[in-house]
């Protein structure tokens, strides 16, 4: 790590410190915490955490949060008291078997999100811009977070019909002439939309989607740049160095005509930010939104240590606002740790990609 960068690594760590503590202060008391932490620090805890967890390290003692805990109901046992009577959404996650995991949520998804649009280049997301939702509907954060996005930053956003669960059975079922017509179904709304002259300019998609529009312009004789596109919000697993080139080479215009800024994030989480990535080798390093989620990567035979910088590991994630506390859950992806930067005075993760463990058995969809 540059010894410059020490004095803000230092403070951001401070800052992470004190926030660790208000929120055990907050998830913990009696009066603002949820039923489902209140319950487990009577029935389970072997510590008191709003006197025990003075930082950040301190998180430990909780050992690995696991997500299996978030399926089923009743979901009001994650809502903290302190936010009883707000309207509230549940947003899920999987689900293609089984009892979806979900998320009940006020306002996290509005503030991850600004925080994330205040970042971007006005040059290539302008302000008062539509913006196009390519990518899932239904009960998940995404379609309400993109379209947040959108009006926090003054425009309109512009919706298609994606059920990735129904993608996933496609797949899961060797149907792959009906996955092409669902594609090709999704890109059908896509092109109407672009088509009919609502002044879009930005778009949130994956990769899969994003190669799939590209090459249906490509064939009718247009480009993302000529239908009007200048920003590109794009996430998901599918999300490469190399495929980054491709696209930005063949897709993008080289990178002059469009910006693209890949996300890696997901509803526990949020969204960890990263910089249009640049050649020659166009590497993505993600930052996550600390203090309100810390992203860290894990030695693969010893999950309580953290790797040196340069090293692959498992990523595990904290989550730590008001609405929701997950303490070290050890995600499903891997990838490499980056030191911190002038930008983003925390570690970083490139290289992302499902952990090697069950990766055979994940089936990737639409990301």
């Amino acid at each position: 790590m540059n010894p410059s960068l020490e004095p803000k690594v230092r403070q951001a760590r401070e800052r992470l410190d004190a926030h660790v503590r208000d929120m055990m202060k907050w998830h913990f008391s009696p009066e603002t915490g949820s039923p489902f932490w209140l319950d487990w620090a009577k029935k389970e805890a072997k510590f008191d955490p709003r006197k025990d967890v003075k930082g950040f390290a301190d998180l430990v003692k909780f050992g690995h949060f696991e997500d299996e805990k978030l399926r089923g109901g009743p979901v009001n046992r994650w809502i903290p008291k302190g936010l009883a009577g707000k309207p509230a959404y549940v947003f899920e996650t999987g689900g293609t078997t089984g009892i979806p995991k979900s998320r009940v949520v006020v306002d996290d998804f509005r503030i991850d999100y600004e925080q994330f649009g205040d970042n971007l280049p006005d040059q290539y997301f302008p302000r008062k811009s539509n913006w196009l939702m390519l990518g899932p509907s239904g009960p998940r954060r995404l379609r309400l977070a993109v379209e947040h996005l959108c009006q926090y930053r003054g425009g309109i956003c512009f919706m298609v019909d994606l059920d990735p669960r129904w993608v996933v059975k496609l797949i899961k079922k060797g149907w792959m002439e009906h996955l092409k017509a669902y594609q090709e179904h999704v890109i059908d709304q896509a092109m109407t939309v672009l088509s009919a002259k609502h002044d879009i300019k930005c778009m949130f998609t994956t990769p899969k989607l994003l190669d799939a529009l590209a090459s249906r312009l490509e064939k009718e004789g247009s480009s993302i740049r000529q239908a009007g596109i200048t920003g590109i919000f794009c996430g998901g697993t599918e999300m490469t160095a190399q495929w980054v080139r491709f696209a930005i080479e063949e897709y993008l215009g080289g990178g002059k005509d469009v910006y693209i800024a890949p996300t890696y994030g997901n509803t526990l989480m949020g969204l960890a930010a990263a910089d249009m990535p640049k050649p020659p080798d166009y590497k993505i390093t993600y930052y996550a939104p600390e203090p309100r989620a810390v992203v860290e990567v894990m030695n693969f035979d010893d999950y309580e240590k953290v790797v040196e910088f340069g090293q692959e590991g498992r990523v595990m994630l904290t989550t730590l606002t008001r609405e929701f506390f997950v303490p070290r859950f050890l995600e499903r992806d891997e990838g490499v740790r980056e030191p911190p930067t002038e930008k983003y005075p925390c570690p970083g993760v490139s290289g992302v990609k499902p952990f090697r463990e069950i990766a055979a058995a994940t089936t990737v969809g639409v990301y």
